[in-house]
């Protein structure tokens, strides 16, 4: 059986072509997308996320702006910043980098931006759309997934898809997409007794545990569809995915690899939510 290597760097290629043609066209009626971003503190991993966004932010044409505060900065300021930025009507996506300081509450700062410029998709209001089907704004990551699945041509609906994670940024809402397209969805965790026996009888199989190479080819059934979200540095400098996949792809229909897989989709998708926020206003 020959496996197919799903690139996500590819299809964000072609997406991200596509979206600058809608920025155009936006910018054709004075509407210009953009994206505001909010920092707290000086964590080199954030910094690093937040110029790649700004960078994918400028090559397609949204304009896109980061506010650097100090980690000590109180909740209320904060909040205060966030509330500034739900009032302008000039700014279309509102995004905290995470994670936040100790003493911020990240489920009220979370919840303090307006839903339609959550481009995140963590707001409650956001959840609950697209718990119940409707139109929303979905995390950039889940919804990446679901893209990059489609391109390739997987078939979701009557399949058995079992996620391995339960977060609120990637577990729960894949987990509602692919039941919303008819998918049978198991949720698995760190409490799941005999978790292999549950990913063997997976035909799709989305991995978000954080953990290298968790994932080996006894863990999965023949001709599997595996979908890895993980994304950890070694020491010696790779970066490897929570699935071994030297050994997996062996025995996978299709696979996404790491790096080059999910990654590329996310920021794309962060692109997507904050065009589609700006037609929104429309």
């Amino acid at each position: 059986m020959s496996t197919t290597i799903m690139y996500g760097n590819t299809l964000a290629k072609k997406m991200s072509a596509e979206l600058k043609k809608e920025v155009e066209q936006l910018h054709d009626v004075d509407i210009y997308p953009t994206l505001t971003v909010l920092i707290i503190g000086d964590n080199p991993a954030s910094k690093t996320y937040v110029r790649m966004k700004q960078k994918a932010c400028e090559k397609i044409g949204i304009q896109s702006n980061v506010v650097e505060l100090q980690d000590d900065i109180s909740e209320s300021e904060l909040l205060g910043k966030i509330n500034q930025l739900n009032q302008d009507p000039t700014v279309h996506g509102i995004l905290v980098q995470l994670p936040l300081p100790q003493h911020i509450n990240e489920k009220k700062v979370l919840e303090y931006i307006h839903p339609q410029k959550d481009v995140d998709g963590f707001h409650p209001i956001n959840v609950g759309r697209l718990a119940i089907g409707h139109d929303a704004l979905i995390p950039c990551t889940p919804i990446g997934i679901i893209k990059l699945l489609e391109s390739y041509n997987v078939d979701i609906q009557g399949k058995h898809a079992v996620i391995i994670g339960r977060s609120n940024i990637v577990g729960k809402p894949i987990g509602q997409l692919l039941l919303n397209q008819n998918a049978t969805v198991t949720y698995t965790h760190s409490k799941t007794n005999n978790l292999s026996h549950m990913t063997r009888q997976a035909d799709i199989l989305i991995v978000a545990v954080g953990k290298a190479q968790f994932i080996s080819e006894d863990d999965i059934k023949e001709g599997a569809v595996i979908v890895d979200v993980g994304n950890t540095f070694l020491e010696n400098g790779k970066v490897v995915g929570d699935v071994d996949f030297e050994s997996v792809k062996e025995k996978a229909n299709k696979i996404t690899p790491v790096p080059k897989g999910v990654g590329p989709m996310t920021i794309t998708m962060l692109l997507h939510n904050t065009i589609k926020a700006a037609r929104n206003t429309v």
